[in-house]
């Protein structure tokens, strides 16, 4: 059986952990030659060598895409490495919990520089490229958190991932012209390192009872999500958002968790 990204060159960035390792994970496996972004050059090669070992294909490449002189590097490493991007996974994120009131300045333009710029200036870097290829998939890591659901002490989370959702609708518009699809995944809860740090166990059980699935999700599949939105398969969805979270924003009360 042929694999479904064979030959594809794929950047998946914030992909030394978390989503971004199952995403990557996941291309790997399925055929794509995977340069793996992170803003910590050991955990992005960790996941390269896991790739590797797995008998796939990938490379490590440090850079922070909310400043745009990483974003063209990222960008013309690829091009530099295999010849082409044929997939971008944006999926670099933060989520610092903070209350309004108690929320600096700072702290604000930061959330919003690393999940909603970067993606400006990740699609900005690889645009070029899928432009004369006449071809891209470009899929993003959103989530219900702003565009579903709200969190006390996430405002500055919730309304970078709104802002991603709107990018989306607009840039596909203006990508179609060139056979460039771009959606994003809204992923609900997911077992990552940052859930398993930030919360007790008891916590993480809590959570995973008001999920209809009972449990949060694991890191390959959101990946998995994403695999479907740049396969052909997907060719012909552009500018929309897949919910990934276990039926988790279904219910209308608690009660109706059986």
């Amino acid at each position: 059986m042929a694999q479904r990204l064979d030959g594809r060159v794929a950047i998946v960035t914030g992909a030394g952990q978390g989503i971004g390792r199952g995403i990557a994970t996941v291309f790997g496996r399925e055929g794509a030659r995977v340069l793996v972004v992170d803003r910590e050059r050991e955990r992005a090669e960790r996941t390269a060598d896991e790739i590797g070992s797995a008998g796939g294909s990938a490379a490590a490449f440090q850079a922070d895409v909310s400043r745009q002189p990483e974003a063209e590097a990222m960008a013309k490493a690829a091009l530099e490495r295999w010849g082409r991007i044929d997939v971008l996974a944006q999926n670099v994120g933060v989520f610092p919990v903070a209350r309004n009131e108690d929320m600096s300045e700072e702290l604000w333009d930061r959330v919003l520089a690393v999940n909603a710029k970067s993606l400006f200036l990740a699609v900005k870097a690889v645009l070029p490229a899928m432009k004369q290829q006449h071809a891209g998939r470009i899929v993003v890591t959103s989530s219900i958190t702003g565009p579903k659901v709200g969190m006390p002490g996430l405002s500055h989370y919730a309304a970078s991932k709104g802002a991603i959702n709107g990018f989306i609708r607009a840039a596909a518009l203006e990508l179609a012209p060139h056979n460039v699809t771009i959606n994003a995944v809204e992923p609900g809860n997911v077992l990552t390192e940052g859930i398993c740090t930030v919360l007790k166990f008891e916590e993480i059980e809590e959570m995973a009872r008001a999920i209809p699935l009972k449990r949060l999700a694991e890191l390959e599949e959101v990946g998995h999500a994403f695999l479907f939105l740049v396969s052909d398969e997907a060719k012909y969805i552009t500018g929309q958002t897949l919910v990934g979270d276990g039926g988790q924003i279904l219910p209308e009360m608690p009660s109706a968790v059986l």
